[in-house]
């Protein structure tokens, strides 16, 4: 990835950051099952969430390549903390940045810009796959559209201050029947109905809501209406990037406490780093990892460049946590029955790494999508 001078001293503000503030926290983050607002603020006052907004919004503009890099840095620390500033990011602030009009993006981005975390509500208990198979309806009322219906699933419930999310508006032209909004988290007849407990990422916050007459004015369209399967869409790309960046920090730092563990184990009076089966099990996890990280940062300059980021967003988030997965599991498996235990972060590495084979498309989705786009070529 080519960088800027100005965004490669920020990464290294970022990782000594995540070194020294996040990662010592991560295995109480994962207990109590919240990120501390100690370290949200302090991501705000690095400026992290004006990082990716552009400056006539109030932010720094950097480049998206940059936001990639600062969620791999932050997920290697905790995957978790690296969620807040991921959802508000790729899956808020960037369907606002590409098809928002300009009230709207004078509305909200200055707010993210300044830390206001927002989320992004799509899937359904009846729709996850299949984003076109949506049920929550938008009836249209003068200046406003009435909101009936629920979603689950959402990162960064109980934090986001404002959602992204997508509606039926004219159910008999099926997927180009559904219209993106933007609703404020106080909006009257719209609601947490729960809590969900989680696997892993548990220090993230994620919630159904629910929509009961909800009111939101026409001016928050997202793009046009009935055009909203294509502004997910779009924003699915941009935030499989984000998937993938997160699954390749997870797998570093498995790898990274796998191996300082080996260096200090001894079987038969012998580190086990001297065994050459441990070592060609840390040269396979170094080799995946660096593969999945050269994928990713392609697939990122793709979408900065509006370049065939679509096969590329999906290989690098199916490649990516496929590798995360593989990784984790070999990490653990180098502790020994102490990975098995909770006195080590590597089940927690496992258990944080499969949540990214499944959202954001699940991996058979995103085989799926390129299957579609290599074939089209052909």
């Amino acid at each position: 990835m080519n960088l800027s001078e100005e965004e490669t001293q920020v990464l290294e503000v970022i990782r000594k950051f995540a070194e020294s503030e996040v990662r010592p926290f991560a295995m109480e983050i994962d207990k109590k099952k919240q990120v501390p607002e100690k370290l949200i603020n302090r991501m705000r006052e690095l400026g992290l969430f004006a990082s990716y907004i552009p400056q006539e919004y109030g932010g720094a503009g950097l480049s998206f390549a940059f936001l990639v890099k600062a969620i791999e840095l932050l997920s290697w620390a905790c995957a978790s903390t690296a969620l807040v500033l991921d959802g508000a990011e790729t899956l808020f602030a960037e369907p606002v940045i590409m098809f928002g009009s300009e009230s709207l993006k004078k509305k909200y981005l200055p707010q993210v810009a300044e830390g206001a975390v927002g989320g992004l509500a799509i899937t359904e208990p009846g729709a996850g796959s299949d984003a076109a198979s949506i049920k929550t309806r938008a009836t249209r009322k003068g200046n406003s559209y009435v909101i009936n219906g629920s979603k689950t699933f959402i990162t960064n419930g109980r934090i986001s201050k404002f959602f992204v999310f997508d509606a039926v508006t004219d159910p008999s032209k099926k997927h180009r029947g559904i219209t993106t909004f933007v609703i404020d988290a106080g909006t009257e007849g719209f609601k947490i109905s729960r809590d969900i407990e989680k696997m892993g990422i548990r220090g993230s916050s994620t919630v159904e809501l629910v929509f009961e007459d909800a009111v939101v004015p026409a001016e928050n369209v997202i793009g046009k209406e009935n055009d909203g399967f294509r502004v997910i869409m779009e924003t699915l790309d941009a935030g499989r990037v984000g998937i993938a960046a997160q699954a390749i920090g997870i797998a570093q730092s498995a790898l990274d406490d796998a191996i300082a563990y080996a260096k200090e184990r001894k079987q038969f009076d012998t580190r086990i780093t001297d065994f050459q089966g441990i070592q060609f099990m840390i040269a396979d996890m170094a080799t995946q990892i660096q593969a999945a990280r050269e994928l990713t940062y392609a697939a990122a300059d793709a979408w900065e460049n509006r370049r065939d980021s679509v096969r590329l967003s999906s290989m690098a988030k199916l490649f990516a946590s496929d590798v995360a997965m593989k990784v984790t599991v070999d990490a653990l498996q180098l502790f020994g029955g102490y990975g098995y235990t909770t006195d080590f972060d590597a089940e927690r590495h496992v258990r944080d790494a499969k949540i990214t084979q499944i959202y954001e498309g699940t991996n058979q989705i995103q085989r799926v999508i390129i299957a579609k786009e290599v074939l089209k070529n052909l």
